[in-house]
């Protein structure tokens, strides 16, 4: 493991070697340049008599470091020698610009975190290697299905029985009581900002995705208070029974059994990212819920700042957490004793035994000039090359790879070159522009809160015209050209291409400043021309695409009328989860990735589900698209839920709930002495699975 000595040796290191090799590759240089900067300070001042705090908006022209790519293509015999050898085969370096929002697997539902969960965690069933559509047993002994008895015939009860001998790397033992709690603290707990509603929709029948649908029809969504002061003890209790009845623990035959609420096509696909199993007894001492129906309500909602396993892990997986230095690093370091053996591979022909890498840093570095500098000089073996710096990367590229054969060819045009490069990794991301219909009134990104030239009202974006403005404005095509290198694909709706419920011929939003100056005309009444608007476009730090599609519409909104000002304001991928979810942002540019390959994976978080919540969306809307969604993921018929996703995505587009931007298209950079490691659709950029991984060749 590297020290703190090393680390800045390293760093020293990187910065003489961007240096060096400036003459001979393209550069990120460092300029000045004034710009209009946006801050919210706060001030004690006398009104009245009476000292008050009054928050305000400052705006001021700063000089400011700005990135500048200066492409310089170098001559095959300047570019870096070929070495495919790691300098220490046994540690892993990566770098990339987000951060964990938190360990606790019942909250974790971003990238980032989800990156240690898949090193330091193990589920009862896994992905047959990249295959995304089948499962091999993991944690359980076999994947259930209607052959072996597992799954009954009505499609209502899935049997686990679970593995003997597997110790968790805190010293606990795995029982089924584990693997039942471990579901029922996460339905309990039920953040509504959080992947729970993937078990309460088929376990609970509660499409709200939250658990207090079960109380007042879940009034209190997301407000422990309230559920508290309010519900009775009678209701509270009822709650974690029903919980308690729909999976069920038996210890004595070693299975755990989930009854479900109605039958659910695609509940295999949500156990191997979302299905990681605790060690009852440890988050009982690290003071989680105590397993009483009398008591869940004190951990309800927590928030994934507040839980109380956000910063710590224990799980059963080949990983064991070292460290999570926020803003800085993970690191992960093999298990002494990881259960897998020898002749125990994961799937036919994958991994098994003990990891071959021991150590695994993952170093959280904005700067693409400091990351490109590290991939350049070997040390780091991937780092995240946003889509418009990858012609940077690609001169440096001597082998290209297919992720779904795994077979690979020299680039004749660089053979030496020390990189390869995962080509056309399949595109199940998305970036939309997400306005809030009601943003919170205390948010520092509305300004005065009013229209009155230096703000919006919270509600800004519940007029419809707005949001259409929002979706003329933007230049897709040289948003994919700039922000994507070309590399994605425009999309009309919430569902994917090349998936069930897609659209080809669905209505979407194109580039018209004559329109989206005619719909800002229309909103509020007409006052817009007068009065002029100002509020914050809010994107997560290190992102060039939804920087570059912020900065568009800000550059837009100002050529139509000067007095049309947005502030595009980053923040760090934890803080701008934060400032969404408790509905501080006006406009967000955020996106999915998606957690199991099916059409309702996409509508349900892009209307009445996560995002639909995130934005505010008034009930009765919400309410029109659960209807529709529940129908379409109930039934069994491709062409009946074609109509029904038809249906959404129109209602989507009229409503204008959010703007689709761009489809990703992936790919991945690493050293070419980095093998053996494995890809699915969804993970294969950012995370892959490193269990079975080797440096310098073997495997």
């Amino acid at each position: 493991m590297l020290g703190k000595q090393k680390y800045g040796l390293l760093l020293a290191g990187l910065l003489v070697l961007a240096l060096a090799l400036v003459a001979c590759q393209p550069q990120t240089v460092e300029t000045v340049k004034e710009v209009v900067v946006t801050r919210v300070v706060t001030e004690t001042v006398v009104e009245e008599g009476e000292t008050v705090e009054v928050t305000r908006v400052v705006t001021e022209e700063v000089e400011v470091p700005v990135e500048t790519v200066v492409e310089v293509t170098a001559a095959p015999e300047e570019m870096m020698a070929a070495t495919f050898s790691a300098a220490d085969p046994t540690t892993l370096l990566e770098m990339t610009f987000a951060d964990v929002d938190t360990l606790d697997p019942a909250l974790a539902y971003d990238t980032a975190s989800s990156g240690v969960l898949r090193q330091t965690m193990d589920a009862l069933i896994t992905y047959n290697g990249s295959d995304s559509t089948t499962y091999v047993p993991n944690l359980a002994l076999e994947v259930p299905s209607l052959e072996n008895g597992l799954i009954s015939e009505d499609g209502l009860t899935y049997t686990f029985n679970i593995r003997e001998g597997v110790t968790f790397h805190e010293g606990g033992e795995l029982t089924p009581s584990d693997v039942a709690y471990t579901f029922q603290r996460g339905l309990l707990q039920s953040d509504p900002n959080g992947p729970q509603w993937l078990w309460l929709e088929p376990i609970m029948g509660y499409a709200s995705g939250d658990v207090t649908e079960g109380i007042a029809d879940g009034a209190y969504a997301g407000d422990r208070d309230a559920l508290i002061a309010n519900a009775s003890p009678e209701e509270l209790a009822a709650v974690c029974e029903t919980v308690q009845e729909r999976i069920v623990a038996d210890d004595a035959s070693g299975t755990v059994t989930f009854n479900l609420a109605q039958p659910w096509g695609p509940l295999l696909a949500t156990f191997p990212d979302f299905g990681y199993i605790l060690d009852k007894e440890w988050v009982i001492e690290q003071g989680g819920w105590d397993g009483d129906c009398a008591t869940w309500q004190n951990w309800y909602a927590p928030g994934s700042e507040n839980s109380e396993l956000s910063p710590i892990v224990n799980g059963t997986g080949p990983y064991k957490l070292d460290h999570w230095t926020p803003t800085e690093e993970w690191v992960v370091v093999a298990t002494d004793n990881y259960w897998r053996a020898d002749d125990d591979p994961i799937w036919e022909g994958g991994p098994a035994g003990q990891p071959e890498i021991k150590t695994i840093i993952r170093r959280i570095v904005g700067e693409w000039g400091t990351r490109f500098a590290a991939l350049q000089a070997g040390d780091a073996v991937s780092v995240n090359v946003p889509p418009a710096n990858r012609p940077q990367a690609d001169q440096f590229v001597g082998e290209i790879c297919d992720w779904k054969t795994r077979e690979c060819t020299i680039n004749e045009e660089n053979p030496d070159g020390p990189l390869r490069k995962w080509a056309n990794l399949p595109g199940v991301s998305r970036t939309n522009a997400m306005p809030s219909f009601d943003t919170g009134p205390e948010s520092p990104y509305i300004g005065s809160g009013q229209l009155d030239g230096n703000g919006i009202p919270p509600d800004f974006f519940s007029d419809v015209h707005a949001r259409r403005a929002l979706g003329y404005c933007i230049d897709y095509d040289i948003l994919l050209a700039q922000g994507y290198n070309g590399e994605g694909v425009r999309n009309n709706g919430m569902i994917i291409q090349d998936m069930l419920g897609y659209n080809e011929n669905g209505q979407r939003f194109e580039f018209d400043l004559a329109k989206c100056e005619e719909e800002l005309a229309l909103a509020w009444d007409g006052q817009l021309p007068e009065t002029g608007l100002r509020f914050s476009a809010v994107y997560n730090t290190g992102n060039v695409a939804r920087r570059t599609a912020a900065e568009m519409l800000q550059a837009n909104f100002r050529s139509i009328n000067q007095n049309y000002i947005v502030d595009v304001v980053a923040l760090p991928w934890p803080t701008i989860l934060r400032t969404f979810r408790v509905g501080q942002n006006p406009l967000t540019f955020s996106g999915w990735l998606e957690d199991i390959h099916d059409p309702h994976n996409w509508v349900q978080p892009f209307s009445y589900g996560t995002f639909g919540g995130r934005q505010n969306l008034p009930d009765e809307l919400k309410a029109e698209f659960q209807e529709l969604g529940s129908a379409g993921v109930l039934s069994a018929d491709p062409a009946e839920r074609e109509a029904i996703y038809f249906d959404m995505e129109d209602k989507f587009f009229e409503e204008a709930i959010s703007i689709p931007l761009i489809q990703d298209g992936g790919a991945r950079y690493e050293q070419r002495y980095a093998n053996d490691y494995t890809f699915r659709v969804g993970l294969s950029v950012d995370n892959p699975f490193y269990y079975g991984m080797s440096l310098n060749g073997g495997g």
